[in-house]
């Protein structure tokens, strides 16, 4: 099945509750093709919000970062299929074997492995035991992913070119840390502007705060846009 990225943003519905995630979502204007729910909002509201955010025509990326046993995240991942997400993150930290049980739950739910964090860079990984750099270890987890039949991976804007070379053209690359020029890094690491991460090779690139804490979320969605086109 073709992968319809659309206009390739996704907005970053970071806030506690439906509330202003609600109010958010109206001052985007339906602007980016995508809405990411995160962990807290999910756990603030429960499944029932992401099935009415579908239901009201978005497509959503559901960024729950599952990391368990491979029976518990297949389990997890089927749930998630009945909620209408598009898309699903789980760790690609978690091994093959959970990978492989998070692709056969989601069913028709893409699966996106998350490579390394954003907000970790060399010394992050160093302290948390593994070796080598940022770049192998995300390279290795992204052929690992593709191997567990993922859709695609979630990794910083800074390492497509080198996953691309590593996977091929047909897995999809999803990109957080993308600010746009006059926005603070905040903490996220590495980082890159929309047009940077597109000329790289993104298909999709994540934007939180920058769209979030604008005077108007929908120019600023637009802005961005107009950048990766």
């Amino acid at each position: 099945m073709t992968f319809d990225a659309g206009n390739r943003l996704i907005a970053a519905i970071d806030t506690p509750a439906r509330a202003e995630a609600d109010a958010l979502i109206a001052r985007l204007g339906g602007v980016p093709s995508w809405l990411k729910l995160g962990l807290e909002l999910f756990c603030a509201e429960g499944p029932g919000i992401v099935s009415d955010i579908v239901g009201r025509g978005h497509r959503v990326m559901l960024d729950l970062k599952l990391h368990d046993i491979p029976e518990t995240v297949g389990r997890a991942a089927a749930r998630v299929a009945t909620l209408g997400a598009g898309l699903l993150t789980i760790h690609a930290s978690g091994g093959r074997a959970m990978m492989e049980a998070a692709v056969k739950g989601a069913g028709a739910t893409r699966v996106l492995a998350v490579t390394i964090l954003t907000s970790m860079d060399a010394q992050d990984l160093v302290d948390v035991g593994f070796g080598g750099s940022v770049e192998d270890a995300v390279v290795k987890l992204a052929q690992l992913a593709q191997r567990a039949g993922c859709a695609g991976v979630v990794a910083s804007p800074k390492e497509i070119r080198l996953i691309r070379e590593a996977v091929g053209p047909n897995f999809l690359i999803v990109t957080p840390g993308i600010r746009p020029a006059d926005s603070q890094a905040g903490d996220q690491k590495r980082v890159m502007t929309p047009r940077e991460a597109r000329a790289a090779g993104a298909d999709l690139v994540v934007v939180g705060r920058p769209l979030r804490d604008a005077a108007d979320p929908s120019a600023a969605a637009r802005a961005v846009v107009a950048e990766l086109s």
